[in-house]
């Protein structure tokens, strides 16, 4: 959400918001009973589980229920009420508020033409129990969440990394992983590939993708002209064109130097 506009002047003299950080207000929720359809589903689902919570928000069904009930409840929404399509399934890292993931199943009933989101909460050393036997999406999606979040899946076939090396340290998608990475990611492929001693010969991973070095001609860097490997670096400007040499015969050659540049549609 945007933040509403306020004069800037004098910005680091004064905040312009009383709280540190700019807290967006929730969404609105609404009773499950304002929809017919979503109303007969959140009933049918009162008579065989306990529902923590139910509402609607932004048009889709929200229910949230105990984690030992995530493989039940989803079964009941595929056989019994149609929401047969799982497709999303992830956690949210709420650990430093209450020690908990939030664990979500995204769900569509194509027949119906409506979503439905169920959620629970499971602690951090707790965990929860595979769907896969029920959706086969959850498959990658499990395995995904437990590489990045550090979420254990009970009875998953095959819950190793996805994403991640088998050896990676820590789980990049947890609020406290440092945004940089930590020791172990800046030394992963120099301690992998040619070994501890060599740090000081090569020094850390360069994990800032902004980051251009115009004089590096030793690794993937190319300002101007390509060099041979380890070459001093080209000082000759590369000029940019649109077609290739000699191009169509009956086209324009086209230059980047003598191209302009709309300020507005025409």
């Amino acid at each position: 959400m945007m933040r509403e506009y306020k004069n800037r002047k004098n910005v680091q003299k004064k905040a312009y918001y009383n709280d540190r950080f700019y807290v967006v207000p929730n969404i609105p929720k609404e009773d499950p009973n304002s929809d017919e359809i979503f109303s007969k589903d959140y009933k049918e689902l009162k008579k065989h589980f306990q529902i923590k919570e139910a509402y609607i928000q932004r048009g889709q069904l929200v229910i949230i229920i105990k984690p030992e009930d995530n493989k039940k409840v989803l079964s009941f929404l595929k056989d019994e009420l149609d929401y047969t399509f799982l497709s999303e399934m992830s956690a949210n890292d709420y650990l430093e508020q209450s020690g908990e993931f939030e664990i979500f199943y995204q769900l569509l009933s194509m027949n119906k033409r409506k979503r439905l989101r169920l959620k629970c909460r499971i602690k951090e050393k707790s965990a929860i129990e595979s769907v896969y036997t029920i959706f086969k999406s959850a498959d990658w999606a499990e395995r995904e969440m437990f590489d990045l979040m550090g979420v254990r899946v009970n009875n998953h076939y095959n819950l190793k990394r996805l994403i991640m090396p088998d050896d990676w340290h820590g789980h990049p998608l947890r609020k406290t992983y440092p945004l940089q990475g930590d020791e172990a990611a800046s030394w992963y492929e120099v301690d992998k590939i040619f070994g501890k001693e060599y740090r000081d010969i090569i020094g850390p991973e360069q994990r800032d993708p902004a980051r251009i070095d115009r004089k590096d001609t030793k690794n993937f860097i190319r300002i101007n002209h390509e060099v041979p490997y380890g070459a001093k670096p080209s000082k000759e400007k590369t000029v940019q064109e649109y077609q290739e040499e000699d191009g169509v015969f009956f086209i324009d050659e086209f230059k980047k130097d003598k191209s302009k540049v709309l300020n507005t549609r025409r």
